[in-house]
């Protein structure tokens, strides 16, 4: 069969590219052609665009680039008319693919699959709408979302969580000691606390300074950041100033397979964390932090914003955001993960429940398998008619 999968991020190419793999193990015919970026090249297929060329995040980059933004959507759109897949695969990135949906759906027979739900039990919930009369079938990996959109009366498919996988895989193949990771990295024999400051530029610019002044008041341990890809040293840097920081780049998980402790923005990086069993602070920096958090209790749907406390539909980890994110905040909560053995177990435990909400590895398996049964049935149905 034709697919046609559509991603904006990175992290959409890497989910995107396990889910063609197992598509492709259960489909040996299958043909892809996508908006991506490398990882699903090495998959197989035709390339239309890298994801690099829709990727526009935060107000001002979207409005300078809104030409290019819609030009790209329209040859995402005539492409494919032309190509005439089976199937179109939509991965997260909604601000795009939600617009892509509403056209499939206008103007053609071919079904939708939304693999990885945009986020509208956060805000936006009036996106519902348009999913319920533009996509065929939804596949989510976070399981709350199952009773969210039964509340809508839309059933969707809860197949696993990627995140799930990719630790899993780590770990079979993953024997390093803590010996050999400082010493292939010029670190010390200290014990190490984590920084995971953020993937983008803005993220890193608001929060990494007073991660590391809060983290540097633990002497005994050495601070280490897990550098982001496409961010360079430099930019690093300038907010590390004469700190005692070190970066590693592209070991994310081999830095929190060996760390005691983590400052965390929020994210995908929150459930990495858990799932590595590394007791976390959640930070959050916005600016008018009061203002913000005001509104946040009006606006934003949930009551938490970290995956592990949304999945386990409790409080597991301290969420400091906005006006909560405060050196003092961070330094006690810290000395509570680093220095009080219950409080750092009932976290570690509470990783194990959110973990057995999550269930099993084998997210993208159960995604193509579904895809591919819940297709034969469409084609099936045509053909008897």
């Amino acid at each position: 069969m034709k697919y046609y999968l559509i991603v904006g991020e990175a992290s959409g190419d890497l989910h995107a590219s396990h889910l063609m793999a197992a598509l492709k193990e259960k489909d040996p015919g299958a043909d892809f052609r996508f908006y991506g970026g490398d990882l699903m090249a090495a998959v197989g297929g035709y390339q239309v665009k890298h994801y690099r060329e829709l990727a526009y995040m935060g107000f001002i980059p979207v409005l300078i680039h809104l030409r290019t933004i819609f030009a790209n959507m329209k040859q995402c759109k005539k492409d494919i008319l032309v190509w005439q897949p089976d199937v179109v695969i939509l991965v997260d990135y909604p601000g795009f693919n939600l617009d892509i949906a509403k056209f499939i759906h206008a103007n053609t027979q071919i079904p939708v699959y939304y693999y990885i739900s945009p986020k509208i039990w956060a805000w936006k919930e009036y996106r519902i709408k348009n999913i319920k009369r533009d996509v065929n079938e939804l596949f989510s990996i976070l399981p709350f979302e199952v009773e969210f959109f039964a509340k809508h009366k839309y059933p969707i498919h809860y197949v696993g969580n990627p995140t799930v996988d990719e630790v899993v895989k780590f770990k079979e193949i993953n024997r390093e000691t803590f010996d050999s990771f400082v010493w292939s990295n010029g670190l010390s024999d200290q014990p190490i606390i984590a920084l995971l400051a953020g993937s983008r530029k803005q993220e890193i610019k608001d929060n990494l300074p007073d991660m590391i002044r809060a983290a540097s008041t633990f002497p005994e341990y050495q601070l280490v950041i897990a550098g982001a890809p496409g961010i360079m040293p430099d930019y690093y840097k300038q907010y590390i100033g004469d700190a005692d920081v070190r970066i590693v780049f592209d070991q994310t998980y081999r830095l929190l397979s060996h760390s005691k402790a983590a400052l965390v923005t929020s994210g995908t990086a929150t459930l990495e964390t858990a799932l590595f069993q590394v007791p976390q602070v959640v930070c959050y920096h916005t600016p008018i932090g009061k203002v913000i958090s005001f509104l946040r209790k009006r606006i934003i749907k949930v009551k938490y914003i970290s995956l592990v406390n949304l999945i386990a539909g409790k409080e597991v980890v301290k969420e400091l955001v906005a006006d909560t994110m405060t050196i003092a905040n961070m330094q006690k909560e810290m000395d509570l993960l680093l220095n009080n053995k219950a409080y750092r177990q009932n976290m570690l435990n509470a990783y194990d429940g959110m973990a057995g909400k999550l269930g099993p590895a084998g997210a993208p398996e159960r995604a193509a398998s579904k895809m591919i049964e819940l297709l034969q049935y469409c084609n099936l149905i045509e053909k008897n008619q």
